[in-house]
């Protein structure tokens, strides 16, 4: 299974895919190789998940959601359509990726709305960032590479690279690095990360790493 940075094809239910007894992943899903589905979880119809990806204990992936490699759902995260996962993304459990910015269960009228009565916003989840447990992404928002955020932050605004946001609505608070610890001063518009050496640059705003790593340019 390629990338999910621009999308990627794969052969559905992969060598090595393990789909548990009790999960349901529908006939047209793709799964990735050494994917493994857990109890009491759902994948949809048309829904791409990649190679080495854990999809936990209740998870639901929605119709159409596209995941990249190496992905973790934690248990009970839930991923509505059609949100975009690219490799590396953490998902904690009971997270929840929203679509709908204006729900309601029926129309002005009082009569149930169905699908087509509404559209759909996905949320974007770029590579190797982090959704804490219970944090909630209000539908159409993006969280940037390598970003954290907190548990049970509520996300209603982008999120930059790199950037750890908490509260809610939920602020920027730190810069993280890749190894996701919180990055530490090394001189003007500069930081660096205490577990790995790395620095990093701030400008207008933004961080970027001064070497970005493969993948990261």
């Amino acid at each position: 299974m390629g990338t999910v940075e621009g999308g990627s094809a794969a052969v559905s239910g992969g060598p090595d895919a393990r789909v548990e007894p009790t999960a349901d992943v529908d006939g047209s899903a793709v799964l990735g190789a050494g994917t493994t589905v857990w109890h009491l979880a759902q994948v949809r119809e048309g829904a791409v998940v990649g190679a080495d990806c854990i999809i936990g204990r209740g998870a639901y992936v929605g119709p159409g959601v596209r995941i990249g490699d190496r992905v973790k759902l934690q248990n009970h995260a839930l991923v509505y359509e059609p949100a975009v996962l690219e490799d590396g993304v953490f998902v904690g459990p009971a997270a929840v990726l929203t679509n709908d910015l204006y729900p309601r269960s029926v129309d002005v009228d009082g009569r149930l709305k169905r699908g087509e009565d509404w559209h759909a916003r996905g949320v974007t989840l770029r590579r190797g960032c982090s959704i804490g447990g219970r944090a909630v992404l209000v539908a159409g928002v993006t969280v940037g590479r390598w970003a954290l955020v907190a548990a049970g932050a509520v996300v209603h605004r982008d999120v930059p690279d790199f950037a750890l946001v908490a509260g809610v609505p939920a602020r920027r608070i730190k810069w993280v690095g890749r190894a996701g610890e919180p990055l530490r001063p090394a001189g003007a518009d500069r930081w660096r990360c205490p577990r790995t050496g790395e620095e990093y640059r701030e400008q207008d705003g933004l961080l970027a790493p001064v070497e970005p790593a493969e993948g990261d340019a």
